[in-house]
């Protein structure tokens, strides 16, 4: 499923426009987001938790040359599933 086919199950299940529902799913999106920014976790009970994973810097080998290169700290997006998600997928 992606975007497109997200705001159509949107606004097919909460009896609204494609437009409302559009808003309604850039608007939880960009919750998650801004939360994810600042660094603090979102969690929707059931669904599951988005969370910021720290990488920290290390010596990484070019496969190619075999030369050692540094590899810079950085922070990703993570997300473990809950229960009921779990549950719903197996």
């Amino acid at each position: 499923m992606n975007k497109a086919e997200l705001i159509n199950h949107v606004a097919t299940e909460a009896s609204v426009n494609k437009t409302i529902a559009a808003s309604a799913v850039d608007a939880v999106l960009g919750g998650i987001t801004g939360s994810l920014a600042k660094g603090d976790p979102v969690s929707l009970v059931g669904f599951g938790v988005f969370s910021i994973a720290e990488r920290a810097a290390r010596t990484a080998r070019n496969p190619r040359t075999g030369e050692p290169i540094q590899v810079a700290a950085s922070k990703s997006p993570k997300f473990k599933a809950g229960k009921s998600l779990k549950d719903a997928v197996k």
